[in-house]
């Protein structure tokens, strides 16, 4: 692909990324310097000149790397719509500059790389038998989540006796290895979460509130902590606290306290009818995942490499994983982000095959619900949706809908009930 300046070459495709070689004259790029040196002066002030009179070469040999970059900048700019535009490019992403070379007398070459949106066709939509696996609700479930519910709202009170695994326990640890002098450090945890060293646990429920402890305490070998594994401590621990939590009877007086229930009957009945709704959830994304997958290998849809290592890497920036950790991610993490990029394929594909797109009237329809369900304006919650970013999720979130409803319709979904 050439222009009468800029020559747009295609290395590499696949389904989903595209690569280009560029060469621009040296021609072009004495213009874009001209028009970047045209802009400078005419915004810049020097003492002894006017604004927008000051010598061209005077302007060249102040900002002469401001000058070169901004017109390399807008260089790549006109080079990567030019190829948007020919090769009609949907990116999914910004694209990235490679091996740049600008050598003074000599074209400017780089590389462009960009990810794109795969262009999927889906043959067979239908005809797929699916189970839907809804598990029943027990009274044992029901029973437990009261259980939670009663935990949650239980105060901490002091007790005399010793601590044991539950209690949560205050205790100052002073490091006996640290000649610098430093205070003590004020811990405060509940013991058998896994939050201090087994040890350290062990020896502050063998103590009494105001008892002491010295000796050594190791970091096992896979301590969170890679500064401190095997290493040892010689440490005074003082447990000054011990408190545990009173659970609360279930009356009808705690239902009131849970929210608006009259009696313990109405709060299990809302505890079963919570449990039920999320039992349907977990049984209709199930169906979604079966369907994603039948569909998937009745079409042949694989995902591409570039699109599958893009959600690594982004994964792997969202969760701070550092550098030396990142093979090990990225081979555990692979498979199951693997099947996300396939899932998100498949229902962009049929959106866009079926015209089934979240629209403007079901947007507002879908926040004037929320608003209604929030008890605030429509306006209000769309402004802080759309502040928080998070408009667009709702958007998927509607399309999703319309998708699987339209997959759904044209398969056969059996119901397969068991209690868990």
């Amino acid at each position: 692909m050439t222009s009468p300046e800029i020559q747009i070459t295609p290395t590499a495709r696949d389904a989903a990324s595209r690569a280009f070689e560029v060469s621009v004259p040296v021609e072009r790029v004495r213009r874009a310097e001209d028009d970047a040196t045209t802009q400078f002066a005419a915004h810049t002030r020097i003492p002894g000149f006017r604004k927008g009179k000051v010598p061209r070469d005077l302007v060249r040999r102040r900002f002469a790397d401001a000058i070169r970059q901004t017109a390399l900048e807008d260089l790549v700019r006109q080079t990567w719509e030019l190829a948007r535009e020919r090769e009609s490019l949907r990116p999914i992403g910004d694209p990235q500059i490679h091996n740049l070379k600008w050598d003074d007398g000599a074209p400017l070459t780089f590389e462009i790389r960009v990810d794109v949106k795969p262009e999927l066709k889906l043959e067979r939509l239908g005809g797929f038998r699916l189970a839907r696996h809804h598990h029943r609700v027990t009274d044992e479930q029901v029973e437990s989540q009261l259980v939670a519910l009663r935990e949650q709202k239980a105060p901490w009170v002091p007790v005399a006796e010793r601590a044991k695994p539950g209690d949560l326990v205050e205790a100052t640890i002073q490091n006996l290895d640290d000649a610098s002098g430093a205070e003590p450090e004020l811990v405060r945890f509940v013991l058998g979460q896994g939050r201090a060293l087994a040890d350290l646990e062990t020896q502050l429920m063998a103590l009494d509130a105001g008892g002491a402890w010295e000796g050594t305490l190791r970091f096992p070998d896979d301590h969170p902590d890679e500064s401190r594994r095997g290493q040892t401590r010689h440490v005074k621990a003082t447990l000054n606290d011990v408190k545990r939590q009173q659970v609360p009877e279930l009356t009808d007086d705690f239902a009131r306290e849970v929210g608006s229930f009259e009696s313990v009957a109405e709060l299990r009945a809302a505890v079963r009818t919570d449990l039920e709704e999320a039992a349907t959830r977990e049984a209709d994304t199930g169906v979604r995942a079966e369907l994603i997958e039948q569909l998937a290998a009745a079409n042949n849809v694989a995902v591409p490499p570039s699109l599958r290592d893009r959600a690594v890497t982004a994964y792997a920036k969202a969760y701070g994983v550092p550098d030396d950790q990142f093979p090990r991610f990225a081979n555990e993490m692979a498979p199951v982000l693997e099947a996300g990029v396939r899932r998100d394929l498949i229902v962009e594909a049929v959106a866009d095959q079926a015209k089934l797109h979240c629209t403007e009237k079901e947007l507002d329809a879908r926040v004037a619900d929320i608003a209604r369900r929030r008890g605030e304006a429509p306006g209000a919650v769309y402004a802080g949706l759309e502040k928080a970013g998070r408009l667009r999720e709702l958007e998927r979130s509607v399309t999703e809908e319309k998708v699987f409803a339209h997959l759904l319709a044209q398969s056969a979904v059996e119901d397969a009930h068991a209690a868990r």
